[in-house]
């Protein structure tokens, strides 16, 4: 014992002579990025001092008040369901076992799906909240074609959403009848379309950090803490997007629109993919298009769950833009068709 220690000294010795020239070289990458943060932050605030008074007229304009006004209403609206959605998500991951979903799920996805479907019924969430969700339960051994009817149901048929509906046109009622009928057959053909045509290599597994050696509580927060900086960028970038949208789109537009049975289900249909409104408060905004008819506001609340910018954005980083490309776009005519003709039938 006494002869191998220093040797052992010898050898670190040695070791960390043979590394010093390789350091010498500069630091790494990774240890660049991180020095030169600090200066690039430095540089960006004393630029922005220098150029307040530019800065402070560009935000004054109309066109500026108008995309913050969006920004801000779709980050305000989105935002407490992002979160219960990451909770949701990291309790699925940590507290309940796989073994669960195999016995509440059954055995063959094709039943799965509408069981699925059915289960959007009880979250009491919007689309931001589905979408960590959804992933946790393809993480946890679900088959992905459950968990894409549980992303597209939940936002649309659960109690709240029904129940704004309600308040929003208190004079059609079967308007509430409608946008579940209309969702959950969306929702369903979607996990059936997926399992049939589907393929794995679309379809990236979500990843996040192993917490394995951690405790139930360090696991849980380190989840959340993983999913919040994930969904939530790219929750910012479609808010951006859509308020961009909004600030550029003339209105006039939608008023030559809404003459046409056609032309109004297609321009509301794209106008909820471009607002990007929580399913909490669209039915508010689509009582108050009474230029348009209730099958076009069908259209509206039936698409507006299932696919916007911020969903497109948020579904990319969750699954991989190879899936996003190709479900986001099936999403959106399935669902224009099957409102459509549930709107045409029960309106």
């Amino acid at each position: 014992m006494a002869t191998t220690k220093p040797a052992q000294q010898t050898d670190e010795t040695v070791g960390h002579e043979t590394r010093r020239p390789v350091a010498d070289k500069g630091p790494s990458p990774d240890e660049a990025r991180h020095l030169n943060s600090p200066l690039l932050l430095t540089l960006l605030l004393l630029t922005a001092v220098m150029l307040q008074d530019p800065i402070r007229a560009a935000l004054s304009a109309p066109v500026m008040q108008s995309w913050m006004t969006v920004f801000v209403a779709v980050m305000v609206q989105a935002l407490p369901f992002l979160v219960l959605g990451v909770l949701l998500s990291a309790a699925i991951a940590v507290f309940v076992p796989p073994s669960f979903f195999a016995r509440a799920l059954p055995k063959r996805p094709a039943l799965a799906v509408p069981v699925a479907g059915a289960a959007g019924a009880v979250l009491p969430g919007c689309e931001c909240a589905s979408v960590p969700v959804a992933g946790a339960l393809v993480r946890r051994g679900v088959t992905p074609a459950a968990a894409l009817a549980f992303l597209l149901s939940a936002p649309a048929i659960n109690p709240i959403v029904l129940t704004a509906t309600a308040v929003a046109f208190p004079g059609n009622p079967e308007m509430v009848l409608a946008r579940f009928v209309a969702s959950l057959l969306v929702a369903c053909a979607m996990g059936w379309l997926w399992h049939r045509l589907g393929r794995t290599d679309w379809l990236r597994p979500p990843g996040r950090p192993s917490y394995e050696d951690r405790g139930k509580g360090a696991a849980f927060w380190g989840s959340v803490r993983h999913d919040v900086m994930h969904a939530g960028g790219f929750l910012v970038v479609g808010a951006m997007a859509a308020a961009t949208l909004k600030a550029v789109v003339p209105e006039q537009w939608l008023r030559a629109a809404a003459g046409n049975p056609v032309f109004s289900v297609l321009a509301l249909a794209v106008l909820a993919v471009l607002l990007s409104i929580c399913s909490e408060a669209d039915a508010f905004v689509a009582a108050s298009l009474t230029q348009f008819s209730l099958t076009a506001r069908l259209t509206f609340l039936v698409v507006g769950p299932m696919i916007d910018l911020k969903l497109f954005a948020m579904q990319a980083g969750t699954f991989g833009r190879a899936f996003a490309l190709r479900f986001a776009p099936a999403t959106f005519a399935l669902a224009v068709v099957v409102s459509a003709l549930t709107g045409t039938v029960l309106l």
